[in-house]
């Protein structure tokens, strides 16, 4: 994806948080935005800033987890627009629970917005951008679905079935001209805390102090993707402490378990990724 050689982009969640940021960074190199949200009045203060920047988009309240809206919102588009170049799938939420008892609903809301909701726009928009025969599908995953960090499985499993996810579309669609990448972050300034869960788990705490102190904001985490995606790189980690986690996952998966399971075993992991959080390196 090269500056500038797209214009007319789709972002889900795109009233907050990330969605938001690329919403702005785009807009000022002329983008016109689709802003897909289930939150209107967010969504509204989104358009009002990326025309300010010198973009232009329309609003589409859409929830994720249904692929009739979900299809419904891209025949607009596509309708309308007459072509997407780029399709973000970014809407997102999290939890903090133990498997066993964190309670199934939470799951199926996890699951359906995390993981479906990624899986209903790339099923909706993949066919039209066939049809137009090119695109760029970006997908919002997170360093969690490859640390597995215990008390995140609902979160952990989402993240890792979106890389996976891409990880097939990127050998998929190569012969049809669509590009894939992943975004894998880990913490940083957002909304997203507000969408937790957390039903009492002492890990909460520790998971709102690693946002509270962390100096990463959703605007340099888009600053950063968007150099990546300019450089078409298919995995996207875009803070070091992502990198050093898949790196080690990879050379040493076993091992990196075996630690983590060590470390947990004897009391020792909630006290390093408090030290972590304090220290805003979560």
């Amino acid at each position: 994806m090269k500056k500038s050689s797209c214009k007319k982009a789709i972002i889900t969640g795109a009233a907050s948080g990330l969605g938001r940021s690329l919403s702005l960074m785009l807009a000022e190199e002329g983008w016109k935005i689709g802003i897909v949200d289930i939150n209107n009045d967010d969504s509204n203060a989104t358009l009002d800033e990326v025309r300010r920047k010198g973009g232009d988009g329309e609003i589409y309240c859409c929830d994720v987890t249904d692929f009739n809206q979900v299809e419904a919102m891209i025949d607009h588009f596509f309708t309308v627009w007459g072509s997407i170049d780029l399709m973000v799938n970014n809407a997102g939420v999290a939890t903090i629970g133990d498997v066993g008892t964190m309670p199934i609903t939470e799951w199926r809301r996890l699951i359906g917005i995390d993981l479906f909701g990624v899986i209903h726009g790339c099923h909706a928009v993949i066919p039209r951008m066939k049809k137009q025969g090119y695109g760029y599908i970006v997908n919002t995953a997170s360093a969690a679905g490859v640390a597995s960090l215990p008390s995140m499985s609902a979160y952990n499993v989402c993240k890792a079935g979106v890389i996976s996810l891409s990880e097939t579309l990127k050998v998929e669609l190569a012969p049809f001209n669509i590009g894939v990448s992943v975004i894998c972050a880990t913490y940083f300034k957002s909304n997203l805390i507000n969408s937790f869960n957390s039903n009492g788990h002492p890990f909460f705490e520790t998971t709102k102090i690693g946002f509270q102190k962390t100096k990463i904001t959703s605007d340099i985490i888009a600053h950063r993707v968007l150099k990546s995606l300019k450089k078409k790189k298919f995995y996207i980690f875009p803070q070091a402490n992502g990198k050093q986690v898949w790196f080690t996952k990879r050379l040493a998966s076993s091992l990196y378990i075996r630690i983590l399971t060590l470390l947990n075993k004897k009391g020792k992991l909630e006290p390093i990724l408090d030290i972590m959080a304090n220290k805003g390196k979560l």
